[in-house]
Protein backbone atom coordinates (compact mmCIF):
# COMPACT_ATOMS: atom_id res chain seq x y z
CA UNK A 1 0.00 0.00 0.00
CA UNK A 2 2.70 2.69 1.06
CA UNK A 3 4.78 1.60 -2.25
CA UNK A 4 1.21 2.42 -4.49
CA UNK A 5 1.40 6.03 -2.43
CA UNK A 6 4.81 6.62 -3.54
CA UNK A 7 4.50 5.84 -6.94
CA UNK A 8 1.32 7.84 -6.97
CA UNK A 9 3.30 10.60 -5.57
CA UNK A 10 5.87 10.34 -7.77
CA UNK A 11 3.93 10.25 -10.48
CA UNK A 12 2.14 13.59 -9.66
CA UNK A 13 5.67 15.53 -8.67
CA UNK A 14 6.49 14.32 -12.40
CA UNK A 15 7.60 17.59 -14.71
CA UNK A 16 4.79 17.85 -17.60
CA UNK A 17 4.04 20.51 -20.39
CA UNK A 18 2.27 23.40 -19.59
CA UNK A 19 -1.35 23.25 -20.80
CA UNK A 20 -1.24 25.51 -24.07
CA UNK A 21 -4.12 27.56 -22.55
CA UNK A 22 -1.94 28.28 -19.22
CA UNK A 23 1.24 28.53 -21.33
CA UNK A 24 -0.19 31.40 -23.82
CA UNK A 25 -3.70 32.23 -22.35
CA UNK A 26 -4.34 35.05 -25.34
CA UNK A 27 -3.80 32.14 -28.02
CA UNK A 28 -5.10 29.66 -26.02
CA UNK A 29 -8.29 31.25 -25.42
CA UNK A 30 -8.65 32.31 -29.23
CA UNK A 31 -8.44 28.84 -29.91
CA UNK A 32 -10.58 27.49 -26.95
CA UNK A 33 -13.01 29.75 -27.93
CA UNK A 34 -13.65 28.67 -31.57
CA UNK A 35 -13.29 24.98 -30.73
CA UNK A 36 -15.83 25.75 -28.37
CA UNK A 37 -17.88 28.22 -30.36
CA UNK A 38 -18.28 25.28 -33.31
CA UNK A 39 -18.56 22.65 -30.99
CA UNK A 40 -21.84 23.23 -29.81
CA UNK A 41 -23.05 25.10 -32.49
CA UNK A 42 -22.40 21.54 -35.00
CA UNK A 43 -23.57 19.17 -32.52
CA UNK A 44 -25.96 20.82 -29.87
CA UNK A 45 -24.94 18.33 -27.22
CA UNK A 46 -26.28 18.42 -23.73
CA UNK A 47 -29.84 19.89 -25.25
CA UNK A 48 -28.65 23.23 -25.26
CA UNK A 49 -31.31 25.37 -26.40
CA UNK A 50 -31.23 29.23 -27.32
CA UNK A 51 -32.47 32.32 -25.64
CA UNK A 52 -36.20 33.17 -26.10
CA UNK A 53 -34.78 36.82 -27.54
CA UNK A 54 -32.02 35.60 -29.82
CA UNK A 55 -30.86 33.01 -32.21
CA UNK A 56 -29.09 30.03 -31.47
CA UNK A 57 -26.20 31.11 -32.96
CA UNK A 58 -26.13 34.24 -31.57
CA UNK A 59 -26.96 32.62 -28.21
CA UNK A 60 -24.19 30.38 -28.42
CA UNK A 61 -21.64 33.29 -29.49
CA UNK A 62 -22.96 35.34 -26.31
CA UNK A 63 -22.30 32.32 -23.80
CA UNK A 64 -18.98 31.32 -25.38
CA UNK A 65 -17.55 34.76 -25.43
CA UNK A 66 -18.26 35.56 -21.99
CA UNK A 67 -17.24 31.99 -20.87
CA UNK A 68 -13.59 32.39 -23.08
CA UNK A 69 -13.38 36.12 -20.95
CA UNK A 70 -13.30 33.96 -17.85
CA UNK A 71 -11.12 31.00 -18.83
CA UNK A 72 -8.92 33.73 -20.05
CA UNK A 73 -8.75 35.64 -17.12
CA UNK A 74 -8.00 32.47 -14.96
CA UNK A 75 -5.48 31.27 -17.03
CA UNK A 76 -3.46 34.37 -17.05
CA UNK A 77 -3.72 33.76 -13.29
CA UNK A 78 -2.69 30.43 -13.05
CA UNK A 79 0.44 31.80 -15.78
CA UNK A 80 1.42 34.88 -13.23
CA UNK A 81 1.15 32.27 -9.84
CA UNK A 82 2.77 28.97 -11.39
CA UNK A 83 -0.64 27.90 -10.04
CA UNK A 84 -0.67 29.62 -7.13
CA UNK A 85 3.20 27.88 -6.31
CA UNK A 86 6.44 29.33 -5.38
CA UNK A 87 8.44 26.51 -7.31
CA UNK A 88 8.95 27.15 -11.01
CA UNK A 89 8.44 23.49 -12.21
CA UNK A 90 4.85 22.96 -13.57
CA UNK A 91 4.18 18.65 -12.39
CA UNK A 92 0.98 16.49 -13.52
CA UNK A 93 -0.32 18.20 -9.84
CA UNK A 94 0.09 21.46 -11.15
CA UNK A 95 -1.65 20.71 -14.55
CA UNK A 96 -4.48 18.70 -13.11
CA UNK A 97 -5.02 21.68 -10.71
CA UNK A 98 -5.04 24.23 -13.21
CA UNK A 99 -7.48 22.13 -15.22
CA UNK A 100 -9.74 21.89 -12.90
CA UNK A 101 -9.79 25.64 -11.82
CA UNK A 102 -10.39 26.72 -15.35
CA UNK A 103 -13.36 24.18 -15.65
CA UNK A 104 -14.93 25.36 -12.38
CA UNK A 105 -14.74 29.29 -13.83
CA UNK A 106 -16.00 27.74 -17.22
CA UNK A 107 -19.10 26.17 -15.24
CA UNK A 108 -19.41 29.55 -13.29
CA UNK A 109 -19.09 32.15 -16.07
CA UNK A 110 -21.38 30.23 -18.04
CA UNK A 111 -24.23 30.18 -15.51
CA UNK A 112 -23.83 33.83 -14.69
CA UNK A 113 -23.88 34.31 -18.22
CA UNK A 114 -27.24 33.37 -18.59
CA UNK A 115 -28.23 36.54 -16.54
CA UNK A 116 -26.97 38.31 -19.64
CA UNK A 117 -28.59 36.25 -22.35
CA UNK A 118 -31.84 34.78 -20.58
CA UNK A 119 -34.63 35.54 -18.60
CA UNK A 120 -33.25 36.03 -15.04
CA UNK A 121 -36.37 35.55 -13.49
CA UNK A 122 -36.08 31.64 -13.03
CA UNK A 123 -32.38 31.48 -12.79
CA UNK A 124 -31.33 32.32 -9.09
CA UNK A 125 -31.63 28.70 -7.74
CA UNK A 126 -29.56 26.01 -6.82
CA UNK A 127 -31.09 23.42 -9.35
CA UNK A 128 -30.71 25.92 -12.20
CA UNK A 129 -26.96 26.77 -11.41
CA UNK A 130 -25.85 22.87 -11.41
CA UNK A 131 -27.41 22.26 -14.34
CA UNK A 132 -25.60 25.08 -16.20
CA UNK A 133 -22.81 24.11 -14.04
CA UNK A 134 -22.69 20.89 -15.35
CA UNK A 135 -23.24 20.94 -18.63
CA UNK A 136 -20.91 23.56 -19.01
CA UNK A 137 -18.20 21.65 -17.54
CA UNK A 138 -19.13 18.61 -19.47
CA UNK A 139 -18.94 20.48 -22.92
CA UNK A 140 -15.69 22.85 -22.13
CA UNK A 141 -13.63 19.73 -20.35
CA UNK A 142 -13.03 18.88 -24.37
CA UNK A 143 -11.06 22.05 -25.32
CA UNK A 144 -9.36 22.20 -21.92
CA UNK A 145 -8.35 18.92 -21.46
CA UNK A 146 -6.84 18.11 -24.68
CA UNK A 147 -3.73 19.98 -24.96
CA UNK A 148 -3.23 17.99 -21.50
CA UNK A 149 -4.05 14.68 -23.14
CA UNK A 150 -0.88 15.02 -25.87
CA UNK A 151 1.33 15.43 -23.18
CA UNK A 152 0.01 12.64 -21.07
CA UNK A 153 3.36 10.32 -22.72
CA UNK A 154 5.55 12.89 -20.90
CA UNK A 155 4.40 11.71 -17.31
CA UNK A 156 5.63 8.33 -18.14
CA UNK A 157 8.89 10.11 -19.30
CA UNK A 158 11.95 8.06 -17.06
CA UNK A 159 14.01 10.73 -15.47
CA UNK A 160 17.93 10.42 -15.79
CA UNK A 161 20.88 11.46 -13.43
CA UNK A 162 23.88 12.36 -14.24
CA UNK A 163 27.02 13.58 -12.55
CA UNK A 164 30.05 15.70 -14.29
CA UNK A 165 33.40 16.24 -13.33
CA UNK A 166 33.62 19.58 -15.01
CA UNK A 167 36.08 21.35 -12.74
CA UNK A 168 39.38 22.09 -15.04
CA UNK A 169 42.19 20.22 -14.23
CA UNK A 170 45.19 22.73 -13.01
CA UNK A 171 47.47 21.65 -15.21
CA UNK A 172 45.12 22.88 -18.10
CA UNK A 173 44.11 26.21 -16.66
CA UNK A 174 45.25 29.23 -18.26
CA UNK A 175 47.02 32.06 -16.40
CA UNK A 176 46.24 35.24 -16.78
CA UNK A 177 42.82 34.69 -17.40
CA UNK A 178 41.64 38.15 -18.52
CA UNK A 179 38.75 39.79 -16.64
CA UNK A 180 34.99 40.26 -17.49
CA UNK A 181 33.43 43.19 -17.39
CA UNK A 182 29.51 43.78 -16.92
CA UNK A 183 28.16 47.04 -17.73
CA UNK A 184 24.76 48.03 -16.34
CA UNK A 185 21.58 49.42 -18.56
CA UNK A 186 22.05 52.96 -16.70
CA UNK A 187 25.56 52.45 -17.14
CA UNK A 188 26.17 53.72 -13.45
CA UNK A 189 27.06 49.75 -12.35
CA UNK A 190 30.15 47.77 -13.46
CA UNK A 191 31.25 44.25 -12.52
CA UNK A 192 34.45 42.75 -13.35
CA UNK A 193 35.59 39.03 -13.00
CA UNK A 194 37.53 35.67 -14.27
CA UNK A 195 35.40 33.55 -16.00
CA UNK A 196 36.77 31.16 -13.01
CA UNK A 197 34.72 33.09 -10.04
CA UNK A 198 31.14 32.93 -12.32
CA UNK A 199 28.83 30.39 -11.11
CA UNK A 200 25.46 31.47 -12.90
CA UNK A 201 23.91 34.55 -13.78
CA UNK A 202 19.39 35.03 -12.83
CA UNK A 203 17.24 37.39 -14.48
CA UNK A 204 15.40 38.93 -11.33
CA UNK A 205 12.78 41.58 -12.99
CA UNK A 206 14.81 44.30 -14.23
CA UNK A 207 18.11 43.17 -12.35
CA UNK A 208 20.27 40.45 -13.61
CA UNK A 209 21.71 39.01 -9.99
CA UNK A 210 25.12 37.58 -10.22
CA UNK A 211 26.49 34.55 -8.47
CA UNK A 212 30.21 34.64 -7.63
CA UNK A 213 33.19 32.97 -5.91
CA UNK A 214 35.75 35.04 -4.57
CA UNK A 215 38.27 34.25 -2.43
CA UNK A 216 36.44 30.95 -1.53
CA UNK A 217 33.17 32.45 -0.68
CA UNK A 218 30.12 33.08 -2.51
CA UNK A 219 28.89 36.60 -3.51
CA UNK A 220 25.82 38.18 -4.69
CA UNK A 221 26.12 40.97 -7.33
CA UNK A 222 23.13 42.51 -8.94
CA UNK A 223 23.02 44.61 -11.69
CA UNK A 224 20.46 46.96 -13.47
CA UNK A 225 20.03 44.76 -17.03
CA UNK A 226 18.24 42.01 -18.90
CA UNK A 227 19.71 38.94 -18.86
CA UNK A 228 19.57 38.81 -23.24
CA UNK A 229 21.88 41.73 -22.89
CA UNK A 230 23.91 40.37 -20.56
CA UNK A 231 23.91 37.16 -22.21
CA UNK A 232 24.84 38.92 -25.26
CA UNK A 233 27.85 40.74 -22.98
CA UNK A 234 29.43 37.09 -22.39
CA UNK A 235 28.80 35.41 -25.69
CA UNK A 236 32.96 35.02 -25.97
CA UNK A 237 33.01 32.51 -23.10
CA UNK A 238 31.90 29.42 -25.33
CA UNK A 239 31.09 27.61 -21.59
CA UNK A 240 28.46 30.07 -20.40
CA UNK A 241 25.20 29.48 -21.69
CA UNK A 242 21.82 30.22 -21.30
CA UNK A 243 20.08 27.12 -20.40
CA UNK A 244 16.57 29.16 -19.22
CA UNK A 245 14.98 32.25 -20.25
CA UNK A 246 16.01 33.28 -16.81
CA UNK A 247 19.39 31.72 -16.16
CA UNK A 248 22.96 31.46 -17.56
CA UNK A 249 25.50 29.30 -15.88
CA UNK A 250 29.05 28.67 -15.89
CA UNK A 251 29.36 24.95 -17.30
CA UNK A 252 32.83 24.35 -15.08
CA UNK A 253 30.54 24.92 -11.90
CA UNK A 254 27.49 22.16 -13.12
CA UNK A 255 28.01 19.11 -11.40
CA UNK A 256 24.85 17.18 -11.58
CA UNK A 257 22.06 17.22 -13.71
CA UNK A 258 18.70 15.23 -13.52
CA UNK A 259 14.83 15.33 -15.54
CA UNK A 260 14.09 14.23 -18.96
CA UNK A 261 13.47 15.95 -22.44
CA UNK A 262 10.94 18.40 -20.33
CA UNK A 263 13.93 19.78 -18.92
CA UNK A 264 16.73 19.58 -16.39
CA UNK A 265 17.36 20.51 -12.62
CA UNK A 266 21.19 21.06 -12.43
CA UNK A 267 23.36 21.37 -9.24
CA UNK A 268 25.46 23.90 -9.44
CA UNK A 269 29.05 23.60 -7.45
CA UNK A 270 28.97 26.78 -5.14
CA UNK A 271 25.40 27.05 -4.40
CA UNK A 272 22.34 25.03 -2.89
CA UNK A 273 19.90 26.51 -5.51
CA UNK A 274 18.58 23.60 -8.18
CA UNK A 275 18.70 26.04 -11.87
CA UNK A 276 16.35 24.99 -14.00
CA UNK A 277 16.91 24.15 -17.89
CA UNK A 278 14.19 24.59 -20.25
CA UNK A 279 12.48 21.97 -22.55
CA UNK A 280 13.80 24.09 -25.46
CA UNK A 281 17.41 24.04 -24.48
CA UNK A 282 18.00 20.30 -23.29
CA UNK A 283 19.35 19.84 -26.25
CA UNK A 284 21.59 22.19 -26.57
CA UNK A 285 22.45 22.00 -22.80
CA UNK A 286 23.54 18.29 -23.80
CA UNK A 287 25.56 18.77 -26.85
CA UNK A 288 27.80 22.12 -25.03
CA UNK A 289 28.40 19.87 -21.95
CA UNK A 290 29.51 17.00 -23.71
CA UNK A 291 31.43 19.39 -26.42
CA UNK A 292 33.32 20.78 -23.14
CA UNK A 293 33.84 17.50 -21.36
CA UNK A 294 35.82 16.47 -24.35
CA UNK A 295 38.22 19.65 -23.98
CA UNK A 296 38.95 19.46 -20.81
CA UNK A 297 39.28 15.18 -20.41
CA UNK A 298 39.50 14.68 -23.96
Amino acid sequence: MNKTIQQIKKLFNRQFPRNFLVRRPLWGSLIFFIILYFFVVVYHPLQVHKAASFSFSFTMLGYCFLVTIMALGMSAIIKKTNCFSKTDNWTVSKELLSVVIILMSIGISAYFSGFVMENTASRWNMSTFIDSFSRSVAIGIIPVLFPSLLNIRYAFTPEVFQEYKTNLPDSQRETGEKLIHIKSRAKKEELSFLPEEFIYAESDGNYVVFHLIKQGKTIDVIIRNSISEIEHQLQAIPFFIRIHRAFIVNLEKVSSKKGNSLGYRVQVEGSNKIVPVSRQNTQKFDELTRQYLLSIHP
